[in-house]
């Protein structure tokens, strides 16, 4: 494994700037995940390090060596695509041998036989070596993409969003098992997502992507309760944060300066009874949790509740602040 760093990596597509003066260390060993919305960089960056895309500047250090100017092949790294690409006539144990067959590597094999079938236990595919990879579900499809990189033991292992087309549960099943194996082999590696659990639940650290630029990077404590701005503090938390003027709800403690709060559910108290200054407008019942739908003069709201809170569509509540997040106008924290 290597360390990987970007500095001052610049690509333009036309008129189009898709990354823009990203500097970027990913420690050997790593797990980094880029996060942010389409068009925010992240799959240009991946095709950058991987040597699909030239930088316009900026240089690329895979283990030490600058790799700017190398092929692809040169660059050892592997490549998780969104699709599988898997060679559909092939058995999974040929779809896992494929890339330790290649002139450059010189396998013997015993040592090909050694290392697929160490990788087919790992993601938990042994069982369906000789199935051809058109008769597996779409998560054995994924597991088999996923083998076919670790098989290879690059430098870093780069994936652009692998789970996106798998359903909710077999994407948290694959992510739990991803972040397991690198931890395992002690990986470097570089994944990319719009999805937030994703982010929070692999990541040692975070970086939040916008317009080609990279906004904040940290581990995923520091980035939710820490945003620099308001588009950071917006792309983590479930239900999203709310934003609203800063005199909307009484705070003795707003900073000079501020223009707009931000609270997350833990940052809203509700009290029933008392001073009422809102009004619940929908229950969404979760089960182990409720979302309510709050209105505050010409606000509407959104945090979480107890379940058993005896509230009401049409009920009138108490809502005050508790250490909320601070932003001035140009969107930036207020301390």
């Amino acid at each position: 494994m290597a360390e990987v760093i970007l500095k001052g990596i610049n690509k333009n597509f036309g008129e189009t700037r898709a990354v823009c003066d990203l500097d970027l260390v990913i420690a050997d060993g790593e797990c980094v995940v880029l996060l942010g919305p389409t068009g925010a960089g992240k799959t240009t960056t991946l095709r950058l390090i991987a040597g699909l895309e030239r930088p316009d500047s900026g240089r690329i250090i895979i283990g030490g060596y600058d790799v700017a100017t190398e092929a692809p092949a040169g660059r050892d790294v592997a490549f998780v695509f969104q699709q599988y690409s898997l060679y559909p006539h092939l058995s999974v144990y040929e779809n896992l041998a494929f890339p330790l067959r290649s002139p450059a590597r010189r396998l013997g094999k015993d040592e090909i036989d050694r290392r697929v079938r160490e990788v087919a236990r790992m993601v938990r595919i042994e069982h369906k070596l000789e199935n051809r990879s058109t008769r597996l579900s779409g998560g054995e499809m994924q597991r088999v993409a996923i083998g076919r990189a670790l098989v290879r033991r690059p430098a870093i292992f780069l994936m652009d969003e692998p789970l996106s087309s798998l359903d909710a549960k077999l994407r948290a099943d694959l992510r739990l098992e991803l972040k397991r194996i690198q931890k395992e082999l002690g990986s470097t590696l570089l994944y990319v997502t719009h999805d937030q659990i994703e982010a929070m639940t692999m990541a040692d650290r975070i970086g939040i992507l916008a317009d080609g630029r990279l906004i904040q990077i940290g581990t995923p404590r520091d980035i939710y309760s820490n945003p620099a701005n308001v588009h950071v503090a917006a792309r983590l938390g479930q239900p999203h944060i709310n934003l609203f003027p800063a005199d909307l709800l009484p705070d003795s403690r707003t900073p000079a300066g501020t223009r707009t709060v931000g609270a997350r559910t833990e940052h809203l108290e509700i009290s029933m009874g008392g001073d009422a200054n809102a009004q619940v407008e929908w229950v969404e019942h979760l089960g182990d949790q409720n979302h309510l739908h709050i209105r505050v003069g010409d606000c509407k709201l959104i945090t979480l509740a107890n379940p058993y809170l005896p509230v009401s569509p049409g009920d009138r509540i108490g809502l005050a602040l508790r250490n909320p997040l601070y932003f001035g106008a140009d969107g930036n924290r207020v301390y």
